[in-house]
This record gives C-alpha cells, sequence and structure tokens, in this order.
C-alpha cells in the first residue's frame, strides 16, 4: 500500500460533486446565465461545483462548430465563449458565500494544436522524428505534453497556481491522470498546498495515484452494474468488484461514484439509456456507500438526452426538476450523519444477505449511528427478510419521514425497482 502526504480538507469526506456543462446549462451558455441556478443548486444541497475546463479552446483541428473543452488553446485565461475572468471570480465568490466548493477541470496530458505555448515553447511538447508535433491516443484535435522537460512542469504548476491564487479555488478535477506521470502530481500538489489545502480528484482508476489524489473514479463498478443489469452477470459479481476496490485501494482513499457524466452521457447514453429504471437506485447507491457521489447537469430533471459534445445543445429546464427532492434527501443526509463520512477508518460497511439474489443490502454503521440501505433491481415488488443481530431498534425512512421500528419488522417492503433508505441517528 502506498501512503500518501498528503491529507483531504476535511469537508471532502461529507461532500457531494456536481458536474457543470457550461455550453449545455443555458441557452447563453455563459458564467452570468449559470448562476442564477446557484440558489436552486443550494437548495438542492450540492456541496461541491466542478466546472468542465473554463479555458479558450483551440481553432486548428476544431471539432465539431464549437470544439473540444479538452483542447485549450491558453491555461491562464477564461473561454469567452463563456465570459470573462472577473465573470469566473464572482460566481466563485458568490458560490463560496453559499458554502459551496468550486473545482475546476484540469487538462495536464495535452493541449490544442495551437496553444499559446506551440508557438512560445515548442520544447514543451514531445515531437515526432521530423520534429512536429504528436499525439498517441488518437485524438485529433490535441497534442501531447514533454514531462520530461522541468520547464515545462513548472509552467503547468504556475497555471494552476494562478487559478487558485486569482479565483480562491477550491481545488481540481484532473483529466485523464493517469496519463500525465505521477511523480508530476505530487510536485504539482506539494506546491499547491503551500497555497491552501485542496481537494484533488483524478479521472483514474489507478490505485497508486493515492499517493497525489484524494478521489478518483469508479468505472468498473459503472460497467459491472451495468452488466449486472443485462443480467450478464450475478450480483456476487457486483460484490466482488466492492471487495476489490477495498483490497486494492488505499484504505483513507475516496471513490467517486456516478450514474452520468459528460463522457457518458454524450459518448454511451443517458443513465436511462444504460440502466433503465435502475437509475435511481444505482443513484441511491452512489450517495450511501463509502465514496462520494458525483452528480451531472442535468440529472435532476432528469434529463433523457445526449448533450453534443463539440456543438449548442441546451438542457431543456423548462419543467420543475422532478428530482430535486431526491437528491436533496441524499445530500442533506450525507451532511448531517458521520456515519457516511467517505474514507473514514471509524465508519464499517456490511454487504447483508437477503433472499433475493437481485436485491442488494447494506449496512454502514460508526458506533451507534447506522445507515440501513435496501435496493431493489427487479420489476416485481419484493419483501426482505432482515436477520442481522446488527440491526435493530427505530429507524426514520429518510424518504417518508416515517418511523420504522426493524425488531418488530423482520420484512421490509420493497416496490418494483424500489430503495429504502432508514437511518439511525443516536438519542
Amino acid at each position: 500500500m502506498h501512503h500518501s502526504k498528503f491529507f483531504a480538507p476535511d469537508w471532502v469526506a461529507q461532500t457531494n460533486i456536481y458536474e457543470v456543462n457550461l455550453r449545455q446549462y443555458t441557452a447563453e451558455g455563459t458564467l452570468n446565465a449559470f448562476a442564477r441556478h446557484l440558489p436552486r443548486l443550494h437548495d438542492m444541497g450540492v456541496e461541491t461545483l466542478w466546472f468542465m475546463p473554463i479555458t479558450p479552446i483551440s481553432q486548428d483541428g476544431r471539432k465539431g462548430s464549437m470544439g473540444s473543452y479538452y483542447a485549450a488553446a491558453d491555461y491562464r485565461s477564461v473561454n469567452p465563449e463563456f465570459g470573462t475572468l472577473d465573470d469566473f471570480k464572482n460566481l466563485v465568490q458568490q458560490a463560496q458565500t453559499l458554502g459551496i466548493k468550486v473545482i475546476i477541470d484540469w487538462v495536464a496530458n495535452h493541449t490544442g494544436r495551437d496553444h499559446t505555448w506551440t508557438k512560445k515553447h515548442p520544447s514543451f511538447y514531445i515531437l515526432d522524428e521530423q520534429g512536429n508535433f504528436t499525439e498517441r491516443n488518437g485524438w485529433s484535435d490535441v497534442i501531447d505534453l514533454n514531462y520530461g522537460n522541468p520547464y515545462m512542469r513548472q509552467a503547468m504548476i504556475e497555471a494552476m497556481q494562478f487559478w487558485v491564487a486569482e479565483c480562491c479555488l477550491d481545488g481540481f478535477r484532473c483529466d485523464m491522470a493517469h496519463l500525465v506521470p505521477l511523480d508530476f502530481w505530487i510536485e504539482a500538489r506539494t506546491e499547491l498546498d503551500r497555497v491552501k489545502p485542496l481537494f484533488w480528484l483524478a479521472e483514474t482508476e489507478d490505485p497508486a495515484y493515492h499517493r497525489a489524489f484524494d478521489a478518483t473514479y469508479t468505472w468498473k463498478w459503472m460497467h459491472a452494474s451495468e452488466r449486472f443489469l443485462k443480467e450478464e452477470l450475478p450480483v456476487a459479481a457486483l460484490d466482488k468488484v466492492l471487495y476489490r476496490y477495498h483490497d486494492e485501494f488505499p484504505p483513507f482513499s475516496q471513490r467517486a461514484y456516478f450514474t452520468s457524466n459528460h463522457d457518458e452521457n454524450s459518448w454511451n447514453g443517458t443513465e436511462y439509456e444504460k440502466y433503465g429504471p435502475a437509475a435511481l437506485p444505482l443513484a441511491v447507491f452512489a450517495a450511501t456507500w463509502n465514496g462520494i457521489p458525483l452528480l451531472y447537469s442535468g440529472q435532476e430533471l432528469p434529463n433523457l438526452q445526449r448533450l453534443p459534445f463539440f456543438d449548442k445543445g441546451p438542457i431543456d429546464w423548462c419543467s420543475d426538476c422532478q428530482l430535486h427532492h431526491f437528491y436533496k434527501t441524499l445530500f442533506n443526509m450525507r451532511r448531517r450523519n458521520a456515519v457516511l463520512r467517505s474514507g473514514d477508518k471509524a465508519e464499517f460497511t456490511f454487504r447483508l444477505n437477503t433472499n433475493h439474489d437481485r436485491i442488494m443490502m447494506y449496512l454502514r454503521s460508526r458506533g451507534e449511528q447506522q445507515v440501513l440501505v435496501v435496493l431493489n433491481f427487479t420489476d416485481r415488488a419484493q419483501s426482505v427478510s432482515l436477520a442481522d443481530h446488527r440491526v435493530m431498534g427505530r429507524f426514520t425512512n429518510v424518504f417518508t419521514g416515517n418511523t420504522v421500528d426493524v425488531d418488530k419488522h423482520k420484512h421490509l417492503p420493497l416496490l418494483p425497482w424500489g430503495y429504502l433508505v432508514l437511518e439511525k441517528l443516536p438519542h
């Protein structure tokens, strides 16, 4: 096990992350237009906003009519499509006044083809035998940076410091983090932690990267749950993934669980295309298992559209957010209940046996506090028998507010594709 020399800020353990796709969030697609949604998101219990890259987008090799967020033309300015640096500073300040943290997407593996560095510092890039810029992953609109160049590394760290210092950022979500050498991230975090303690989220599933990062992704879980729902895998295969996470990752590591994000929604379909009616029980799982729930723009509607990646196609907010209360309930419970702290040694998660192989039941406990979660991955109403000495006493159903006396009700009723979240707080 690799032990990190870094510590996540304490607020991270009970946070949630809401990914903002600015281009598609509003008809205007600007920072100022997005700001109008802050009171609603605050009411929903959103704790951390992750903005997809806010840097300008390269013209050369641009995909679609608007290009990819992930093809940066400059690391130190704001995409004019979204507004100005002052607009962003104001937005961060408004969010932080509401108690919401702000992190930005940082793309360190590559830049767009006409990034300012290509003219000023061509040695910052990997060059092929002919001396041309090059790219290893088959993305035609970007070129790879050279991590063998110490000056490039320093310039990259200074660009990150710029955003923290200028905008009082709370952290970074690092794109394709595993394509960048781990020693760079350790160096960057060492330098940046001197400015202020930040939250570091890596788009990777490599346990070693927890030496630099607080939280990583859970694609294995996402793919296994998708296959489980197509009846290609038994529930035991889901357990296997979760046990593997437990065994392979350092004990303090935090994992981000999601049913959608910008890549998934655009390329693989919405959570309803992938999971159908199981989307909600899986969202409950993401918010109650040991980890950090990650939500994508519009999931609270719910959004049934794939959002275009390189062109305009805004979210349709004309109706009320049907899932506002659903997410608010889960996020508020995470905030008030220390049993749901992520990556906490004092917290224990137990999978409990059920009488059905497509029902998942687990208990999270810490001292006298408990949260019991039951998820029905079938299209029929079910009754789950509970025979576990660890679970007894009076619980509150967080979605209905009703009291459930578990000693008397050894059978818990579940609706088709239903979910039950029972909370026991010490008297």
